[in-house]
């Protein structure tokens, strides 16, 4: 055992990150002495002079070359992973807040002690999605735990493909789900959250059609939009945009650049019983939409724009970093004095006050001030050790338009 654990040495800077919690091994001089591996392998990670730093699942293809399970020696087996499983559904039952919630997030990866899988709850399925090849040898037992645990009608995986923000910029709805234990989904599966009703699917698409990481900044718009005009951009399957019409909001104008996107958001209005013709739906590029309603001197006085990291159309291309300030100085002629611009990103490279710098140039360009009043992040059910800070990813900003 002990000359096992030397194959696997890793260097000092490495060393001082795994030290300080870090649970990421990534590639450089070191590991590329180490001895072939499969993905999923389990492996001893040590300092140069042998000493043991942690068990790791090897994944040797990949930037990540292995991720932490644990700072003892463990293997990963049924019992180890049953507790591990467990503990992060405990954690949701006794700090998330899911009384009117059936879709939510089970497993966090790094979060709860799992790095490079997550488990999302959809109503009466399970959703498993795997963020390294490591995890693959695995999946059968994962799968098996996950029975045990919850006994679940089904359990998908949602396969990840390689270019994913590509794919899903050109809006690609092949099936990349598929059902691994337990019986089918309907195509339209409806879940509730806040409340609320949302059709998802478990096998069409990259996602389901409902970003589980936003919940609690959904109910919050709740709270603020009653008989307000509402702009919502990048209005995807239109779960911000049903949140904002059954709280009240007098008109809410949904913008996507997928005409099946808008049809879905208006299903999902229908299966809350909202009527899509008091709405607005309009298919288009964001960025020359905004121009158009600044031509018909439209005004808002909230709007929302939740982009994905990177997005391309006919007409432009959109990238969180450089793009959100364009955004921004489109957006805020369209907002009344004292209006709400509410801007959110999940791109994980772009930290916090990255963001902020992103909205004040777009402040600026605009000729506006902007004040955030609110900043929020993800919600409970996904979690993130203090030792990754990459985990903290989601920025939602709440801001007021003040008068010139």
């Amino acid at each position: 055992m002990a000359i096992q654990q030397e194959k696997w040495i890793v260097g000092a800077e490495t060393v001082r990150m795994l030290e300080l919690g870090h649970p990421w091994v990534v590639a450089d001089a070191y590991t590329k002495k180490w001895p072939d591996g499969k993905p999923g392998q389990i492996i001893d990670l040590c300092d140069g002079q042998g000493r043991f730093l942690a068990t790791a699942l090897l994944d040797p293809q990949d930037r990540i070359v292995a991720r932490v399970l644990s700072r003892e020696r463990v293997r990963l087996e049924r019992p180890w992973l049953a507790r591990r499983l467990q503990a992060a559904i405990d954690l949701r039952r006794e700090h998330a807040d899911l009384t009117e919630s059936d879709a939510y997030r089970l497993v966090n990866a790094e979060g709860d002690g799992l790095p490079g899988l997550t488990v999302d709850r959809y109503g009466e399925y399970l959703m498993i999605q795997l963020y390294s090849a490591a995890w693959r040898p695995h999946l059968k037992l994962v799968t098996q735990v996950l029975q045990e645990l919850l006994s679940p009608l089904g359990i998908y995986e949602k396969q990840r493909p390689q270019k994913t923000r590509e794919l899903e910029a050109a809006g690609d709805s092949k099936k990349y789900g598929r059902l691994l234990a337990g019986s089918a989904a309907p195509q339209r599966l409806e879940v509730r959250e806040n409340g609320l009703n949302f059709l998802i699917s478990l096998e069409e698409g990259l996602n389901t059609g409902l970003f589980l990481d936003q919940r609690k900044n959904r109910s919050d718009l709740m709270k603020r939009v009653e008989g307000k005009r509402v702009l919502n951009l990048f209005a995807y399957t239109g779960a911000f945009s049903v949140a904002a019409a059954a709280s009240g909001a007098s008109v809410v104008t949904g913008v996507d650049a997928s005409p099946g996107y808008s049809e879905w958001a208006k299903a999902n209005f229908g299966v809350n019983h909202l009527n899509p013709k008091r709405h607005e739906f309009i298919v288009g590029d964001c960025l020359a939409v905004l121009g158009d309603l600044l031509k018909a001197r439209k005004r808002y006085d909230l709007i929302l724009m939740d982009p994905p990291s990177f997005s391309t159309t006919a007409k432009s291309r959109f990238t969180t970093r450089g793009g959100t300030s364009d955004l921004v100085a489109a957006a805020l002629p369209l907002l009344k004095d004292n209006g709400l611009l509410i801007a959110s990103s999940n791109h994980q490279k772009v930290d916090l006050a990255d963001y902020l710098k992103e909205l004040r140039r777009g402040a600026l360009q605009a000729g506006s001030e902007l004040r955030v009043i609110s900043m929020y992040g993800q919600p409970e059910d996904f979690p993130y050790p203090v030792t990754f800070p990459e985990g903290r990813y989601l920025k939602y900003a709440v801001c007021v338009k003040d008068k010139n």
